[in-house]
Order: C-alpha cells, then sequence, then structure tokens
C-alpha cells in the first residue's frame, strides 16, 4: 500500500503545520497522504488513463523486492492535518491524464534502465546493479 500526497497538498501540510504549533511538550506526529492505493490499484489507474490518451499501455507483474507480505493489513491515519483544515486534491482521471501528458511530453529524458527494482531486499549482500531494459 502506498500513500498519495498531492505537491499542493504538502505545501498545505507544511504550512497547516507551521500555523498551528504543538504546545510545550506536546509530541505530534503527521501523516502527510490524502489517499492509499496499492500498487495494483494504482496501474490499473494508470492503464486506464494511458488506453483513454489511445496508448499501447502494458501492465506487468515483477517479483517483489521487498521483505514485507504482499497483502497485509496497512491502516494508516491521516486526520490530524485534516481537522487542521487540508482541503485534499484527490488523485483524479484529470490529474492522470496531466500527468500522462507530461510524461509523454518528456519520454526522451526517461532512462527506462532505471526504473525496474534492481535491488532485492531478500538477498543479503546483494549489490545494486542497473537492469537491463
Amino acid at each position: 500500500t502506498r500513500g498519495y500526497l498531492d505537491i499542493r497538498d504538502t505545501v498545505q501540510c507544511v504550512e497547516l503545520a507551521i500555523a498551528n504549533p504543538a504546545q510545550p511538550g506536546e509530541f505530534r506526529v503527521f501523516n502527510q497522504f490524502t489517499e492509499q492505493f496499492s500498487v495494483n490499484q494504482l496501474a490499473a489507474l494508470v492503464t486506464k488513463a494511458g488506453e483513454k490518451l489511445g496508448l499501447d499501455v502494458k501492465t506487468i507483474s515483477v517479483p517483489n523486492p521487498r521483505v514485507e507480505a504482499e497483502e497485509h493489513y496497512y491502516n494508516a491515519k491521516h486526520t490530524k492535518l485534516i481537522e487542521l483544515g487540508l482541503q485534499p486534491h484527490i488523485l483524479s482521471d484529470s490529474l492522470l491524464d496531466s500527468l500522462l501528458n507530461f510524461a509523454i511530453q518528456f519520454k526522451d529524458r526517461v532512462d527506462s534502465k532505471q526504473i525496474m527494482p534492481s535491488v532485492s531486499w531478500r538477498k543479503i549482500g546483494t549489490k545494486p546493479k542497473t537492469v537491463a531494459a
């Protein structure tokens, strides 16, 4: 599960934290995210948005390099910033469309060899390496 936070919300979160300082001796933690998605959910959203733009989108599964379970209960809370007035920008179809168009515009800058995982957290002592595309 991954948290999503629009950059505009990042700025709001910092502004809200500064405008509402903790009381002396008070310890506060703000979880900065507005939505949660699994990696598969994000892939499905991007695939759907790409198809709407007429792109030939392929979603592939790769072995999980992390040591955490594939499926696990994750219930992070982000209510404190909402209570302080955070007005979140959710991951909408129009935002995905905008992001994909930006990616298409600058696709010549992408080094696809750097995208796929190159480190396995399951293998102790494995050195990072770039994988061939």
